[in-house]
């Protein structure tokens, strides 16, 4: 079987066109650096296979970054029977000075002119058949997207494959800028046409000073608010589902010994039940609607806009990107740290990964929002202003991160911020059904699929603490005694405490375990509305110091079980990890502890 590399600059399509010739979902967005590791995958071209091997995106091939240093050295390796490199219709110059690397390691090289869609809206022509002749290697040109020019790639990559003629690279004769920039000139022609004036003049107002932040403030809000009013109703018929389920699943345990019910009922089945019910409707939105903005090219103009303050705080203008990925799932965030070039920035961006909320934060932080300071009631306007004030922890997170940055750079993580390449990519037409079909299978139930693994056991655990009594009382309750004067000093208690303990695996279970707690159910505990549940809250001293407490140890904590074992295994260090874990949980506490003590000494508490 064949293997064939296919290698380009990032945001060149490269991922959209290995998913048409092979089948898979990668990942793909629109934006720069997507794609970290190699993707392998099959097609078969007149009875023969292929596989292909879809490098990193990579600018060049001096090996500056992780990304680079893969994508040469496969290259260099010799295991490619040939190697596609795809460029960018509508900026080719600069993708050309990749094509002058690849052929000075190779000569079975065959270059895809992606992308000519967007180069025709754009009023750009590109001359194939006079790039091939400059180059002297083959070109096909292609629209990935839209699945055209495919069958004359794999035809081009089975007539090159099955050259008899020894693969000789060439060296460029000259600078490769140089000789990128005469090509270009020579088989490229533009016709200023009115879609490029208006992407530009949208460009100068989504990354000006001025407009840049309110409209992504906006922007961002309009996603939160959306998630938020959106996500109740499927989350109600989700809940009320899985109680119908647990009857069902009572009686069929009903001749089992109480233990065994009690532990796969009330403990395993219930939690499982709960992170699904809370979890489901808001990913279901918030996934879609980001992967939204992430297809029409908005996201790097967010990176652009934020680029400033994260060299102000000495890292790097990308993590702005990573912690955008952290907002679904910290986790997500960690590894997309690969794109950051800097081992020290990377590090930097690793360790505050966990400092804005993800998507397992949301279902506490809500319904503390609509108890506490939007009065439990529904409509429009609470909405809004739930919306609101969620909008205002994120800001509060991001601002986490800056602050958490800045320091770490100053002490443990000293250094100066690397200069990168940010690349601002056309605004595309969003594929709709693929943003649906991506968001649902490869976000949404994958990071739902992870929580429920950690749940279900998780459930197990904390039945076991709420059932097993020692002198007359459960091991639970033991446990929130023993930590309710430490936690009080923080505007907390005991049982808040325990519960972002036992809610380590996911955070989704932190709020209904808090419940089980204060009822001494020995089980979850579901409410029909949240009127019971701030009732409840009520009867057991809680006030709107204790929600701003709760809210900020919420956003602020250790990351949860997988994030922790996904920052270790991107580390290597035990020290790091331990960082990672410490310093959030360092700012929550120390947070709490100056809004508790300033409420108390301004008699408002």
């Amino acid at each position: 079987m064949n293997q064939i590399a296919l290698a380009g600059n990032p945001n060149v399509g490269k991922s959209t066109l290995f998913n048409a010739l092979t089948g898979l979902r990668q990942h793909t967005g629109n934006w720069a650096g997507k794609t970290v590791a190699t993707a392998r995958g099959e097609y078969t071209f007149e009875g023969k296979r292929y596989q292909l091997v879809d490098l990193p995106g990579t600018y060049s091939l001096a090996a500056h970054s992780q990304e680079e240093a893969v994508a040469r050295d496969y290259i260099q390796s010799g295991q490619a029977d040939a190697v596609v490199v795809v460029c960018d219709a509508t900026c080719l110059e600069r993708n050309l000075i990749l094509v002058l690397q690849v052929l000075e390691l190779t000569g079975k090289v065959l270059v895809c002119v992606n992308l000519l869609d967007e180069a025709e809206r754009l009023g750009i022509q590109v001359d194939l058949s006079g790039l091939s002749q400059r180059l002297g290697v083959p070109v096909v040109g292609t629209a990935a997207g839209r699945q055209e020019g495919l069958d004359d790639l794999r035809a081009a990559i089975a007539e090159l494959v099955g050259t008899d003629a020894p693969a000789a690279p060439s060296r460029a004769p000259g600078e490769r800028v140089t000789l990128a920039e005469r090509y270009a000139a020579q088989v490229v022609r533009s016709e200023d046409v009115g879609r490029r004036r208006r992407q530009q003049r949208l460009d100068r107002l989504l990354t000006s000073k001025s407009t840049g932040i309110p409209i992504m403030l906006l922007l961002l809000g309009m996603v939160v608010w959306l998630t938020v009013a959106g996500a109740n109703i499927p989350s109600s018929v989700l809940t009320a589902s899985f109680a119908r389920l647990g009857e069902v699943l009572e009686d069929l345990l009903a001749a089992a010994p109480e233990w065994v019910s009690g532990l796969l009922l009330d403990g395993v089945y219930r939690v499982t039940a709960w992170v699904v019910a809370v979890m489901l409707p808001p990913m279901a939105i918030f996934f879609p609607l980001f992967t939204l903005l992430e297809d029409l090219g908005y996201l790097p103009r967010v990176a652009f806009v934020m680029d400033h303050a994260f060299q102000k705080c000495r890292a790097c203008g990308k993590q702005c990107l990573t912690m955008c990925m952290s907002i679904g799932c910290n986790a997500c965030g960690v590894t997309g740290c690969r794109i950051i070039d800097s081992p020290r920035e990377r590090l930097i961006a690793i360790l505050t990964a966990s400092l804005v909320p993800c998507n397992g934060k949301f279902p506490t932080l809500i319904a503390l929002i609509t108890l506490f300071f939007v009065g439990g009631q529904g409509g429009l306007l609470a909405s809004v202003e739930g919306a609101a004030l969620l909008l205002g922890t994120l800001v509060l997170g991001v601002a986490g991160t800056l602050t958490c940055s800045r320091l770490l750079s100053a002490t443990v993580l000293r250094g100066m911020p690397s200069s990168f390449a940010l690349e601002l990519p056309p605004f595309r037409k969003p594929r709709v059904g693929e943003i649906v079909v991506r968001s649902v299978l490869d976000r949404t139930l994958f990071v739902l699929g992870r929580a429920v693994a950690v749940a279900a056991p998780a459930g197990a655990a904390i039945w076991l603490m709420a059932n097993v009594t020692v002198g007359g009382a459960t091991l639970l309750a033991h446990c929130t005694g023993f930590f309710d004067p430490f936690a009080r000093l923080f505007g907390l208690d005991g049982v808040i405490l325990m519960a972002f303990l036992l809610g380590w695996p996911a955070n989704e279970i932190v709020l209904p375990v808090m419940l089980m707690a204060y009822l001494s159910t020995g089980s979850l505990v579901e409410f029909d509305d949240l009127t019971a549940l701030g009732q409840l809250l009520g009867q057991q001293g809680w006030t709107w110091l204790t929600a701003v407490c709760t809210m900020l140890f919420s956003l602020f904590h250790w990351p949860c079980s997988t994030t922790c074992l996904t920052i270790y295994k991107e580390t290597g260090s035990v020290k790091w990890t331990a960082l990672a874990i410490a310093m959030p949980t360092a700012l929550g506490l120390g947070l709490c502890l100056c809004a508790a003590t300033a409420a108390r000494l301004l008699g408002l508490a």
